[in-house]
């Protein structure tokens, strides 16, 4: 173990360290949006159990291989507020928390069933295919795109008989992927471009980040909103039918459009926004009791 590697808080400290480096916020967001989207879709509670538990690991392994990936940008960026460049965990135990929690993603995700876990993990493989270098290119939307459209499928397609999702919730977990990422690149455009990772968002800048954060949220909302199954067609109606779907897509609006202006002045919002939308869009289709496969 070298100097950088050594945790320089004590053994307290390293699993405060790993449990800041997991990018906890995210990871919990979606392991629940992605929960009740399961209890939903009809998946009991052991079912919405086992799908928690490997959204969790996915997520968890996420998180922690793009903070040891990212060490020494972070170190050069000064981020001091990451706990790899604070001294509060070292790189050696972040790689080994990631890789831990990509192998207990695997039993869990396959637990699922072959199809189901499969689709699971080629979202999270995507993610870390971001975290290893597509994220410093121009396609570095694309993981996200995929991360966030498998999760609904992961949902659907454990379900007895393993039936495919509705498209238009994969495009709509596509475009929020799509807004979430350009929410949470924000805040470090300047400092990305200063250690030479030049993705989708760093080439358009920040201004024109802004502007288009709320685009691909909004869309996702519409997509819910007007593409669902006709009225009368099972559960309570389509997810547009009614007053439903059109105030979501307002409150979605509203949320998008916010978050981005905040963004001028506190960066981090954007990306809170996204995950605000992603939430009004699960409440949309719980709401409203449509079928997602």
């Amino acid at each position: 173990m070298n100097a950088t590697d050594r945790p320089a808080y004590g053994h307290s400290g390293v699993v405060g360290g790993l449990l800041m480096a997991c990018h906890p916020g995210p990871a919990a967001a979606v392991t629940v949006l992605v929960t009740v989207l399961a209890a939903a879709a009809g998946h009991d509670g052991r079912g919405c159990l086992l799908i928690a538990a490997a959204v969790l690991a996915g997520q968890l392994s996420v998180g922690w291989c793009n903070d040891a990936v990212d060490a020494a940008r972070d170190r050069a960026a000064g981020r001091s507020a990451k706990p790899v460049v604070s001294g509060a965990v070292g790189t050696t135990a972040v790689w080994g928390a990631a890789t831990v929690a990509l192998v207990l993603a695997v039993p869990l995700s396959l637990a699922c069933g072959p199809l189901a876990g499969s689709v699971h993990l080629v979202g999270v493989g995507a993610a870390w295919a971001y975290d290893l270098g597509v994220k410093a290119t121009a396609l570095s939307w694309l993981p996200y795109a995929i991360g966030f459209a498998a999760l609904p499928a992961f949902v659907t397609l454990s379900l007895p008989g393993s039936p495919w999702p509705a498209w238009w919730v994969v495009v709509s977990g596509a475009l929020v992927g799509v807004g979430a990422h350009l929410g949470n690149v924000l805040p470090d455009i300047g400092s990305d471009l200063a250690v030479g990772v030049r993705g989708w968002p760093q080439r358009l800048g920040p201004a024109r980040v802004r502007l288009l954060l709320p685009v691909p949220l909004v869309a996702a909302s519409v997509v819910l909103a007007l593409a669902g199954p006709p009225p009368g067609t099972g559960g309570s109606g389509a997810v547009g039918s009614g007053a439903v779907g059109p105030v979501a897509v307002a409150v979605a609006v509203v949320t998008a459009v916010t978050g981005a202006l905040l963004g001028r002045r506190r960066p981090e919002v954007p990306f809170i926004a996204a995950i605000a939308v992603a939430a009004i869009d699960v409440a949309m289709v719980v709401w409203r009791g449509a079928a997602i496969t």
